[in-house]
């Protein structure tokens, strides 16, 4: 994996995310839990009922977009991981239906999967409204602004949370030897949003397409911890980043980060569903990220003071 590059004196701030009842709610929504904790003020059918219109929307993007039919089976820690094998070819007339992509997974095989990562690679930095039909958008957004609603504006704020982080810049898509980062005129130093999900990479891309995550994280800083454990990637996450005025933070809902940071030293944030936890979306913020990182990190020149 490449390097992240940027000056050995810039600071970078790298804020890992959880994705699944952190960044967005959807197995709480399935199962009902989320509805639950609100003592009967939320109807839970219309909770279950979003949450399986979501995963219908998810496998239909996997299934029609991601290869996921072909490559269920092969998932890979990150999209690059196949980068050595691919050869660069031109790819705009290839047959993807009909290249014998299948076991063993040789050398040959993972060329042909290098192939379909760059594919992914490539409609994900497009953005989810070229590559659907128009009646899909619609389905979409209409099902985006009633979960967003059912969530007491969940989704929209996390995503506001991740827009600071970036701190605006619109620039997000860099090669993966570059970082994934922002000019942050508040701090003087740049913000890298990266997301490690315990779920596979080709769904886990597919959410942050339906959730508006793609344009404040790009493909290439979405890590899979299915098979390798969030430790695994979390020490590649350090690798990559790793000079001497990087500082991290991690946030997320469940006890393998939380592990994992305390492994690697970094400052943990716990988001809670319920509805009076404070960590939670409302009310999650860049100031409290920053206040967790001053902890570990210490506080220089009176960073996050008002």
């Amino acid at each position: 994996m490449g390097s992240a590059g940027t000056s050995g004196d810039q600071k970078i701030n790298v804020y890992i995310w959880d994705m699944d009842e952190t960044l967005i709610l959807l197995k709480s929504l399935i199962n009902g839990t989320y509805a639950e904790a609100f003592n009967g003020v939320k109807n839970v059918q219309n909770g279950v009922e979003m949450g399986k219109m979501w995963e219908n929307h998810i496998l239909q993007i996997c299934d029609d977009y991601f290869f996921y039919e072909q490559i269920e089976n092969c998932n890979q820690p990150y999209l690059d991981v196949m980068r050595e094998y691919d050869d660069g070819l031109n790819l705009s007339g290839y047959d993807f239906h009909h290249d014998g992509f299948g076991p063993p997974f040789d050398d040959v095989n993972k060329r042909k999967l290098a192939y379909r990562h760059r594919v992914i690679a490539q409609k994900y930095k497009k953005g989810l409204h070229n590559i659907i039909d128009q009646d899909m958008v619609k389905s979409w957004e209409i099902l985006y602004d009633s979960t967003d609603r059912y969530t007491d504006r969940w989704l929209s704020s996390a995503r506001g949370c991740l827009e600071h982080c970036a701190a605006g810049n619109t620039d997000l898509i860099p090669p993966i030897d570059s970082t994934h980062r922002s000019n942050c005129a508040r701090t003087g130093c740049d913000h890298v949003n990266v997301l490690v999900t315990s779920g596979s990479l080709i769904p886990s891309l597919a959410k942050c397409l339906l959730f508006r995550l793609d344009g404040l994280i790009a493909c290439e800083n979405v890590y899979s911890s299915w098979e390798v454990g969030k430790l695994q990637c979390f020490s590649w996450i350090r690798d990559r980043f790793s000079r001497p005025n990087v500082q991290f933070c991690v946030v997320g809902d469940g006890w393998e980060e939380c592990e994992a940071a305390e492994a690697m030293r970094w400052p943990f944030v716990k988001v809670d569903p319920w509805s009076t936890s404070y960590h939670r979306f409302p009310g999650l913020t860049l100031k409290d990220l920053d206040l967790y990182r001053s902890v570990v990190y210490g506080n220089p020149e009176g960073e996050n003071e008002e």
